[in-house]
């Protein structure tokens, strides 16, 4: 059993709005996540690949009894049930569901998984909202998430507090 952290992602309202998906994706990790906490919504301005909407992001923690690897599967798993088709790499998608951080350990399976997540230390977007949920959490071998925070290229206001949304059932 691990402190897991996983950020979720959703900029294109297929079926659902964003938010929505975001809520249905933390419904589905309620059952994997013994104690989850979720951060607050955040707006975020796209990364990578800008020429696509905004995404609504957020962070979801807690205790997982699965191995990394099949946290891995169970989170693809839910982002297709949820309707995520693949397409072009960083672009738009119905929903993004990322293993950041596995308690304390580093992880390398092939170029399927890599944890902690490769990228998490450059994405305000997943900083943020993990430093609202625990800014000395670590991801492991890189630093503590709200040091990360400061050091991050991202502008301030990339990120932004989603004031609309409708707060996740499950926020302690």
């Amino acid at each position: 059993m691990a402190l897991v952290f996983i950020a979720l992602g959703s900029n294109l309202e297929s079926e659902l709005p964003r938010e929505m998906y975001l809520h249905d994706a933390l419904n589905q990790l309620s059952g994997l996540l013994y104690g989850m906490r979720v951060s607050p919504f955040y707006e975020t301005a796209p990364k990578y690949l800008l020429d696509q909407p905004p995404f609504l992001n957020a962070v979801a923690c807690g205790t997982a009894v699965l191995a990394p690897l099949g946290l891995l599967q169970r989170l693809k798993a839910i982002e297709q049930m949820l309707g995520r088709t693949e397409g072009v790499r960083n672009g738009p998608r119905e929903i993004d569901l990322d293993l950041i951080s596995y308690g304390t350990l580093r992880y390398r399976y092939g170029d399927t998984l890599i944890v902690p997540h490769p990228r998490a230390a450059e994405r305000r977007f997943v900083l943020q909202p993990m430093a609202d949920l625990d800014p000395m959490a670590q991801l492991v071998g890189i630093g503590a998430v709200g040091d990360l925070l400061l050091k991050t290229n991202d502008p301030p206001e990339s990120v932004q507090l989603y004031t609309d949304a409708v707060l996740p059932l499950h926020r302690n």
